[in-house]
C-alpha cells in the first residue's frame, strides 16, 4: 500500500507506493530534474504529461490542467478540501487497486500534492508500458480480432465496475499481448451493475465520439464497420 510522505515545504505531500518509498525524492516531480532524460508526450492529451528514461527507468510524469474555459484563467489549480478529495492521489489509489484485481492498467509509483492557499496543483508518476501505441494512432490498421479484443477489455472494467471518465481512442495502448488502459483522473466504480446499465452505455458513446473525431472523409465508411468488430469483443460471453 502507498504511503505519505510530507514534504520539506509547508503543504506538500506525496503518496509513494510501498516498493519505492525507500528511495522517493520529490524532485522526481520536476521536469528539469531530469534533464536530457525527459520528452514531451505528443499524442493525445494537452501537453501535460513527459516520458521519463533514466538510469533504468522508464517513467511518465503527468501534470493534472484544467480544461474547458477555465483553463483560461487557471490552468493546473483545484480546490484543496482535503487529502480524500486530491486527484492525483484517488488515481494512484484506483490504479493499485486495479492492479491488484489483474486489470491491465500502468503501475503507480506516485502522486504529488502541493498545496498553494485554498488551492493546490498535483501530479502523478507511474510506469511507462514498453513497445505501446495508442489506438487513435493505428485505429484504421487494426485487425477485426484486435477490435474485438479491444471491446472484450473495455468489458472487463466495466464487468468490475469502473466507469472511465476520459475513455477515448488515445487512452488505450495497444501492445503485442495485451489491451492497455490509461489515464484514471476522475474515475469511479459503481456497485453490481446490469450489463446494460447507464453508464456503461454513455462509456461507450463517449468511445465512439472519440473514434468520429480521428476519422477522414475517406475513412468515415470504415468506422460503423470497425465500431461492430469492437462491440462483438465487448458483448461477446
Amino acid at each position: 500500500m502507498a504511503g505519505v510522505v510530507q514534504g520539506q515545504n509547508p503543504g506538500s505531500q506525496y503518496l509513494v507506493c510501498e516498493d519505492y518509498l525507500p528511495h522517493f525524492s520529490p524532485c522526481w516531480f520536476s521536469a528539469s530534474f531530469w534533464g536530457a532524460s525527459i520528452e514531451p508526450v505528443t499524442s493525445g492529451g494537452r501537453g501535460s504529461a513527459w516520458l521519463i528514461s533514466d538510469d533504468g527507468r522508464s517513467w511518465v510524469l503527468r501534470h493534472y490542467l484544467r480544461g474547458g474555459a477555465m483553463s483560461r484563467l487557471n490552468a493546473d489549480r483545484f480546490l484543496f478540501v482535503g487529502t480524500s478529495r486530491v486527484r492525483s492521489f484517488n488515481e494512484l489509489r484506483l490504479l493499485e487497486d486495479l492492479t491488484r484485481e489483474g486489470l491491465p492498467v500502468p503501475e503507480p509509483i506516485a502522486a504529488s500534492c502541493i498545496q498553494v492557499g485554498l488551492s493546490y496543483r498535483a501530479s502523478i508518476l507511474i510506469k511507462r508500458i514498453p513497445g505501446v501505441t495508442t489506438m487513435g494512432d493505428r485505429f484504421f490498421d487494426l485487425t477485426a480480432s484486435e477490435l474485438r479484443k479491444i471491446g472484450s477489455v473495455v468489458r472487463s472494467f466495466h464487468n468490475h465496475g469502473v466507469y472511465h471518465s476520459d475513455l477515448n481512442c488515445f487512452n488505450i495502448l495497444i501492445g503485442d499481448d495485451d489491451i492497455y488502459l490509461i489515464d484514471f483522473d476522475k474515475c469511479r466504480r459503481y456497485q453490481s451493475s446490469p450489463q446494460n446499465a447507464t453508464w456503461k452505455t454513455k462509456n461507450l458513446e463517449r468511445l465512439k465520439r472519440s473514434i468520429d473525431k480521428i476519422c477522414t472523409p475517406d475513412s468515415s465508411e470504415d468506422i460503423p464497420a470497425r465500431w461492430q468488430s469492437l462491440l462483438e469483443g465487448y458483448r461477446a460471453d
